[in-house]
C-alpha cells in the first residue's frame, strides 16, 4: 500500500468545516485524518478580549490518505465545491515535505491549531518570547497589534502565501 500523503483541497471560503463534515461522511474509510488548519488569537468582544480560532487558510481543508485516486473519484459524491489541487487530471501531487514540515512546526499535530505567541517589539525589530512564531522572526511581513496577529510569507502549495497567526505583543520600547 501507498504511504499515507497530505493533500490539499480547496473549497468554498467560509464553508470550510461544513465541506470537512460532508467529506469525512461521504469518504469515511479513505481518510485517515480530515482538518481546517486554525491560528489561536484574541478578538475584541463587548470591550473584553476573548480568545478565538481563525482559519489559517481560508478556502482549504487537507486531507491525510493512502489512496489519492480512490478519493478524486469519491470526491466528486461531495454536495459542495471541492477541488483537488496539485493535479495534472490524472495524477496528484500530495504537499511537499517542506509545507508539511511548515504545518507541523507551527500548528499542534493533534488538533491542527497554531497557538498564540507573544512579543515585544525593540525598535523596528520583533523578539518572540513565547510560542511557535519563537525563532521565526524573519518570516514576518507584516504586524496588526490591534487584531494580535502577524503576517508570514510562507511556501504552501507550491506557490508563496501570506497567512495570519496570532501574536501578543506585550511591549514596545
Amino acid at each position: 500500500m501507498a504511504a499515507s500523503a497530505l493533500y490539499a483541497i480547496q473549497v468554498r471560503a467560509g464553508t470550510e468545516e461544513r465541506t470537512r463534515k460532508s467529506v469525512l461522511r461521504h469518504l469515511g474509510g479513505t481518510v485517515e485524518d480530515c482538518f481546517v488548519p486554525q491560528y489561536e488569537t484574541l478578538r475584541a468582544e463587548r470591550g473584553e478580549w476573548k480568545p478565538a480560532r481563525m482559519r489559517l487558510l481560508p478556502g482549504y481543508i487537507f486531507i491525510q490518505t493512502r489512496q489519492p485516486d480512490e478519493l478524486v473519484a469519491k470526491l466528486a459524491a461531495v454536495p459542495a465545491f471541492t477541488r483537488l489541487l496539485g493535479g495534472n487530471g490524472e495524477h496528484f501531487t500530495p504537499l511537499s515535505t517542506d509545507e508539511v514540515a511548515w504545518l507541523n512546526a507551527f500548528a499542534n499535530v493533534e488538533n491542527h491549531v497554531v497557538p498564540m505567541s507573544t512579543g515585544i517589539i525593540e525598535g523596528d525589530r520583533v523578539l518572540v518570547m513565547r510560542g511557535p512564531l519563537k525563532g521565526h522572526e524573519l518570516e514576518i511581513k507584516k504586524i496588526d497589534r490591534h487584531k494580535r496577529e502577524a503576517e508570514l510569507e510562507v511556501p504552501l502549495l507550491g506557490r508563496k502565501k501570506r497567512v495570519k497567526v496570532g501574536l501578543e505583543v506585550i511591549a514596545k520600547r
